[in-house]
């Protein structure tokens, strides 16, 4: 049986993925501050690269928040890698190998075969204060998590 999705007000579950250069990552390790980790179906296609360029212009905006913005798809490292250089991307992309993180957090696919996108703010205390998931409104994503951390404007409900 599928475990059941993580939702809001839920603790996020830890893991450890590796980032563009191999470096393990851990979500506990940035527990202090709210992190944003959005889930999306791949490197370099065109909904993708709209979703991290709209986090990319908004970066500074996250930083000022005391956010951390982390990236996670099942591309490799080296995939991630050239995406990150290619779009000129500040924040951190997680390789998702296998998908089972996102199997884990409960995202499922669209129409069976697209790897959900799903995004979740996580405030300084590790649990979740938002999910949001919209596999066509690829650029909303960015808008919902500052809002989310911000408090400033009405969100749109997931």
């Amino acid at each position: 049986m599928a475990p059941a999705a993580l939702s809001e007000g839920q603790p996020a579950t830890d893991f450890t993925l590796p980032d563009a250069d191999g470096t393990p990552v851990t979500l506990s390790a940035l527990r202090g501050g709210w992190v944003v980790v959005y889930f999306y179906p791949k490197d370099d296609t065109p909904g993708c690269t709209a979703e991290s360029c709209a986090f990319r212009d908004s970066y500074e905006d996250f930083v000022e928040a005391g956010a951390t913005v982390i990236g996670i798809s099942s591309d490799s490292p080296e995939s991630h890698k050239a995406f990150a250089a290619k779009h000129n991307l500040p924040f951190t992309l997680l390789s998702d190998t296998g998908g089972s993180l996102r199997k884990e957090w409960g995202i499922g696919k669209t129409l069976g075969v697209i790897p959900g996108r799903v995004t979740f703010v996580i405030d300084p205390d590790g649990v979740v204060r938002k999910r949001f998931s919209s596999q066509f409104k690829a650029a909303a994503h960015q808008a919902e998590a500052l809002a989310t951390i911000t408090g400033s404007g009405a969100t749109s409900s997931s």
